[in-house]
């Protein structure tokens, strides 16, 4: 009786010790996709630096990277490009601007997947967000709306994806069947919709047509060879 326990208790601790063997090791990191370093000219655009927030660096954490500047054209008009490149704990360096956007103020009045065609390059899926923020006067009421167009997208190593939920299905599917993480940036566009507060602004067609110009322009410049559009 006693060999036979014997017997059953060598085979449960082999069986353990060959689950060990089995898991997967921890995933390893992927180089990155893009260029973090924002041009100061693109095409007749000129860029300065913008401060990243020590709220920003608190939340987002020590590792994240950022690259942040507001580009400006000869007719006034102006566009704020930030990349945030994430460190090995993506949780706390990804994530989606409908999270922060609610936080400053903003409410995202409408959201949408677009698709827009990079010369040379493919199709970029990325997310539109059209957000409003009320402007108040001294009085405390408010007087008029801020109305914002952003535009952003994920990128990765070797995929580029306009979707929260896409990037987290491909980063399942990297660990579970290619055994590494890729190190993520998400890149967001951005203009104010001007019409409502400057003679001679731009309204809502106008400032989207602006940003998709702008971005065909950004995307060949910090996009890597390496990451493929969707």
């Amino acid at each position: 009786m006693t060999t036979k326990r014997l017997a059953v208790l060598l085979v449960v601790l082999l069986a353990g010790l060959g689950s060990v063997v089995a898991l997967p090791k921890a995933p390893a990191i992927q180089p990155v996709g893009i260029q973090l370093e924002l041009p100061q000219f693109i095409g007749g655009w000129y860029g300065r630096d913008l401060e990243i927030s020590e709220k920003e660096r608190l939340v987002l954490g020590a590792e994240t990277e950022f690259a942040r500047r507001a580009y400006r054209n000869g007719r006034g008009d102006e566009i704020q490009v930030t990349i945030v490149l994430s460190g090995h704990d993506m949780n706390t360096s990804i994530h989606r601007p409908e999270r922060c956007l609610p936080a400053q103020g903003w409410t995202i009045a409408d959201k949408r997947s677009v698709a827009l065609l990079i010369p040379d390059r493919g199709v970029l899926s990325a997310t539109r967000l059209h957000n409003l923020r009320p402007i108040h006067n001294d009085a405390g009421t408010a007087s008029l709306s801020l109305f914002n167009l952003n535009y952003y997208w994920f990128v990765g190593y070797t995929d580029v994806t306009g979707s929260h939920w896409g990037r987290t299905w491909i980063d399942m599917t990297d660990r579970l069947f290619k055994g590494y993480n890729q190190r993520w940036a998400y890149v967001t566009v951005s203009a104010t919709i001007t019409d409502n507060i400057a003679t001679g602004g731009l309204n809502e067609a106008q400032t989207d047509a602006l940003l998709r110009d702008f971005i065909k322009r950004l995307v060949p410049i910090v996009h890597k060879e390496s990451a493929h559009f969707d």
